[in-house]
């Protein structure tokens, strides 16, 4: 039989050759040989190998580990030659002298395997363990990982056809550097590279001897020699080795004997490469990166394919994420809020003009454990995880003046908006019709003087002004340009409904990402850019791998985001809402927001240089009111509000991020937009209502009359003034509200001249003059010289 199998081996037909003693041991049919060997192709086609992928920061650290085997490929030049002389003395010493198959060995092996009745013993080359792992590695299903690993003749036999091949056209020394970077050496450890680190905390061309030998000793039974959990077998598998490399002169009986005592392993330098986003530093923006991943076509047709190519492609993927803003996010979050608290809190930072998206944080840590979550409050819901979002309350405001500004509103333009304004049944205009809304009377929750400016307005957030706002302007703007900086339902990616409490935001649910990167528009100048996580992606050869880039367009002009922020600068100065919430010599502009019954809370706010949205809220449906909530350790009373409880949220971490760059400053609005483009409105005060609606409609302007009279010098029941004013104009064709006199302070009526007594004439009243007269309202284009200017 020896001879028989050498005359095989020699005449390269060693499989046909085996088939008859193979048949005759093992009971296996000649015609089930043949036919395995026949059908058999000869060459192997070996797939890529599994290798880690690597998710980075911004800066190159690293932020998760993603693989199915944890294995980074090394080249040979990069394993010490030590391991390659451990690895052959150990498992087939004779592996450069012979060919396919050692045929004493796997004599031997038939032998000891017949007396078994099966296959109790391999005698396999390395070429054939390569050949087996990587049959093994090439399985998608079950089945055919059953069939690479069967302990039967059939597989044996292809085994052998396979390795004929392999050494037909790959050499000893790439055979070698292939096996050792597709075996496994247990600790979840895949090839010698991902072994050295995790075992010994070394590159494999660090390995010492008898680290080597320890290594090389794990192939044959990674678990059972495992030296973490088993550290005597693994001593004596590495004696073992060492031995055997000393009987073979490979090392001397002094470097064995050295080699020996030394400790099998130093458990302060086991090296455990977390996989997945579970285990990452960042696990909720790991998870979305991860998401956004599997979006791209390019590593595959469905999801799971993709899935499966980004576990064990090897890549290596930047993200946006920058560290020190994610600490500082994280730690404002950490300061204002606790893990315990029964609101949730969140934030998001992204950067202008580009989209990136550089930090994420939130209160609630990730697991599934008591007081923490899988849920990520910063996105939508269709990504895994994803909440889907908080109503927005007020920030909704700035889509308001935005469309107004792009309508030709001025800055200056007063509306009079009471404490309570009845809306019921009043039509609003959408892009498919109007709307209305049966019952609604609408109050503002903060006090501002009875005839504000936009500006007044934005400062006080007074709901009736926006309200009425919105009417004039039309629903339909608001809501698209809203769609074009990413705003949309974030529970069921349709567009926000255009309902008349739009402007309050109640028109659906919105994610801290889409609100700070909707921000980041007004900051870029009317610049909006999609969120954008994942920045590179490079091969395992490090070819770059094409993937989604920035994707920016203009929605508005910069003229109009000049606008905007002015009008949201004002917001943070003395006496507005986020007046508190000011630091620093940048110009900051933000908008406080407060949701319905306080069920969140925002603000969102930004320099010319980043943008952030932060929202604290009942995450628990149904969500209730804050009030008695548990926030920071405490219980919220009637201090909840944006500006008093996301607002310290989005400041601290602003004033983190922000620190040490250069001031910014916003470009001030220029003339037109602060005049606006309105329609003049003709003088009506003095005229019955009859008169003036015939004036008004005459111009194409809607008209309405309040039921509430107001103090003026006008006639009792006669126009006292209208809403929008006299002096600023209206838009065309928008809505003017006559206000009617109540006689007030009407003159007394004009005395009877008596006869024969000389009557004393009124001189005309003064100019004031000095620094307590009247002052105009800022920018009046009707009015240019008030006051004697």
């Amino acid at each position: 039989m020896l001879l028989f199998l050498l005359v095989s081996t020699l005449s390269g037909a060693l499989v046909a050759g085996l088939a008859l003693p193979l048949a005759g041991l093992a009971g296996v049919t000649t015609q089930t040989v043949h036919n395995t060997v026949q059908f058999l192709p000869q060459d192997l086609a070996i797939p890529a190998s599994q290798q880690k992928t690597v998710i980075q920061a911004a800066d190159g650290s690293l932020i998760a580990t993603l693989y199915k085997e944890n294995r980074t490929e090394v080249s040979l030049k990069a394993i010490n030659p030590i391991m390659l002389k451990a690895i052959v003395a150990i498992e087939d010493d004779r592996f450069y002298e012979h060919g396919a198959i050692d045929a004493k060995g796997t004599l031997r092996a038939l032998l000891r395997n017949q007396t078994a009745g099966g296959v109790s013993q391999g005698g396999s080359s390395i070429t054939q363990q390569y050949v087996k792992l990587s049959l093994v590695a090439k399985a998608k299903t079950p089945e055919e990982r059953a069939a690479a690993t069967a302990d039967t003749y059939e597989r044996k036999i292809a085994e052998l056809r396979y390795a004929i091949a392999v050494e037909q056209k790959v050499s000893k020394d790439e055979i070698l550097h292939r096996y050792l970077n597709l075996a496994f050496f247990g600790g979840r450890s895949y090839g010698v590279e991902a072994a050295a680190r995790h075992y010994f905390g070394v590159p494999a061309s660090k390995l010492t001897l008898p680290q080597a030998a320890l290594l090389a000793g794990l192939v044959k039974n990674p678990v059972g020699y495992d030296p973490t959990d088993a550290p005597k077998k693994a001593k004596d598998r590495r004696d073992t080795v060492l031995m055997r490399m000393r009987d073979l002169g490979i090392i001397t009986a002094k470097q064995s004997a050295a080699a020996m005592k030394t400790p099998v392993i130093d458990p302060r330098k086991i090296q455990v490469v977390p996989n997945g986003c579970a285990n990452s530093k960042y696990p909720f923006y790991c998870d979305y990166v991860v998401a956004k991943l599997k979006e791209n076509p390019v590593f595959g047709r469905s999801k799971e394919d993709r899935e499966n190519y980004i576990q064990t492609a090897g890549l290596t993927i930047r993200t946006s994420l920058d560290p020190k803003m994610q600490a500082a996010a994280q730690s404002s979050i950490d300061k204002h809020s606790k893990p315990t608290d029964q609101a949730v809190a969140a934030i998001t930072v992204v950067e202008p003009n580009t989209g990136l998206v550089k930090a994420m944080a939130q209160s609630k840590p990730y697991g599934f454990k008591k007081n923490q979550t899988a849920y990520n409050y910063n996105v939508e819901k269709s990504y895994p995880g994803g909440f889907g979002g908080f109503q927005n309350g007020s920030t909704m405001k700035a889509f308001t003046i935005a469309a107004a500004i792009q309508k030709g509103v001025p800055l200056n333009y007063r509306i009079n908006s009471p404490q309570t304004l009845d809306l019921s049944g009043q039509d609003f205009k959408t892009c498919t019709g109007v709307t209305s809304a049966p019952d609604y009377t609408p109050k503002n929750s903060t006090k501002t003087v009875p005839d504000p400016s936009m500006i007044d307005a934005a400062r006080a957030s007074t709901n009736t002004y926006f309200l009425q706002l919105s009417q004039q302007v039309g629903l339909c703007p608001i809501a698209t340009l809203a769609a074009r900086m990413g705003m949309r339902d974030a529970q069921t990616e349709k567009p926000l409904l255009q309902v008349p409490s739009m402007t309050l935001g109640s028109a659906g649910l919105i994610t801290p990402m889409m609100l700070s990167s909707a921000y980041a528009t007004f900051a870029a100048r009317g610049v909006f850019c999609n969120p954008q996580v994942v920045t590179a992606v490079a091969s395992v050869r490090g070819k770059s791998i094409a993937t989604p880039g920035r994707s920016c367009k203009p929605v508005m002009t910069p003229q109009v985001a000049d606008g905007v922020n002015y009008v949201l600068h004002e917001v943070m100065e003395p006496g507005g809402t986020g007046s508190k919430l000011k630091f620093g010599r940048s110009d900051l502009a933000g908008k406080t927001g407060t949701v319905n019954e306080n069920k969140a809370v925002w603000f969102a706010g930004y320099s010319s240089k980043y943008a952030a949205a932060s929202v604290v809220a009942d995450a628990t449906p149904p969500a209730t009111n804050l009030m008695n909530q548990t926030f920071n350790g405490r219980k919220l009373g009637h201090e909840v509000s944006g500006s008093g409880t996301a607002g310290p949220i989005w400041e601290t971490a602003m004033r983190g991020i922000l620190a040490g760059l250069p001031s910014s400053r916003f470009v001030q609005p220029d003339e037109k937009t602060i005049r606006g483009n309105v329609k003049d409105l003709p003088m009506v005060k003095g005229m019955t209502p009859e008169q003036a609606t015939a004036a008004l409609q005459a111009l194409g302007f809607k008209v309405a009359v309040s039921d509430t009279l107001v103090d003026s010098d006008a006639v009792s029941g006669t126009v006292a003034y209208t809403s929008p004013r006299t002096e600023d104009g209206a838009l065309p064709g928008a809505l003017v509200t006559l206000w009617l006199s109540n006689g007030s302070k009407a003159p007394p009526p004009t005395p009877p001249v008596t006869p024969g007594i000389p009557t004393i004439p009124i001189p005309p009243p003064t100019k004031p003059t000095g620094p307590g007269r009247p002052t105009c309202p800022p920018w009046d284009p009707k009015f240019p010289k008030c006051n004697g200017r």
